[in-house]
């Protein structure tokens, strides 16, 4: 790469609630020369800009038109209703949509739960945005069924949520343009989603294995001697002590012959008894 040439970025969009950052951050560390750049985009905008090419991947809630774009589901989110902190359904740890049955239930335009049926009361207008139903909330109007990390992307002070059992929930996906074959840097980024280590095939290509350091050769005496005991066979006195000193195998020799000198005299003619 010369200094006049610009490395390609990744760009990542995400919709409100998700939090990349421990992607990011591991992509960071693997790909230090490709920057990646991050756009927030409402959910009802992210596929738009996954067609028109303005952004290579995207955290997106399901469902995912499958025509053009393709998905990874990553995992589910708890669902929650936000209320004002001295409502009557702060009190419980949990609630169902039956505990709502008096309440108006805010339905803002980029609600991204799939309901059969909106709980609660009808309202008469569906705000803009979740953050002008976090508003109408805090107003003591009505409360709003979100996926939990809206609820605290929009937390006030005010404000606080509980679980709700049978809700529908948000299923938050990867999604990325069709193509054949899929861009590296689109497989980089799943690959990283998925857990995948820096040297897994699907990844980037594995480190090479590095050769194996050569043995160091010998010291020559010690080679001499062990290759005079390989030829004479292992363990034999003469070959230890010539390995060892000229002068000291000579000693062992000669002791070896005294051994037998003194086996003779014993093999002699008995002394006479007194």
């Amino acid at each position: 790469m010369t200094g006049s040439e610009v490395p390609q970025a990744f760009r990542l969009a995400y919709v409100p609630g998700v939090t990349p950052a421990k992607w990011v951050r591991i992509w960071n560390e693997r790909l230090p020369d490709v920057p990646l750049t991050l756009a927030q985009v409402s959910s009802a905008e992210v596929f738009g800009v996954l067609r028109a090419g303005d952004a290579d991947a995207g955290f997106v809630r399901l469902p995912v038109d499958r025509t053009d774009l393709s998905a990874i589901p990553l995992y589910t989110e708890t669902t929650v209703v936000v209320v004002p902190k001295d409502h009557v359904v702060a009190a419980a740890e949990e609630i169902t949509t039956e505990d709502l049955a008096d309440e108006v239930v805010w339905q803002p335009l980029d609600d991204t739960l799939d309901w059969e049926k909106l709980p609660g009361q009808p309202a008469i207008e569906r705000p803009a945005t979740t953050a002008d139903a976090i508003e109408l909330v805090a107003a003591g109007v009505g409360v709003l069924v979100v996926p939990q990390s809206l609820a605290r992307l929009h937390h006030r002070r005010d404000l606080t949520y509980r679980t709700v059992t049978d809700a529908p929930t948000s299923r938050v996906a990867l999604s990325w343009p069709q193509a054949e074959p899929t861009p590296d840097l689109v497989e980089e980024f799943i690959g990283i989603v998925r857990g995948r280590t820096v040297n897994s095939t699907r990844g980037r290509q594995p480190t090479p294995a590095q050769p194996k350091a050569k043995r160091g050769r010998p010291e020559a005496g010690a080679g001499k001697g062990g290759a005079a005991g390989a030829r004479r066979g292992t363990g034999t006195g003469g070959g230890a002590g010539k390995s060892a000193s000229g002068k000291s195998g000579g000693k062992n020799q000669r002791g070896g012959g005294g051994a037998k000198g003194t086996g003779g005299a014993r093999s002699g003619k008995p002394r006479r008894r007194p």
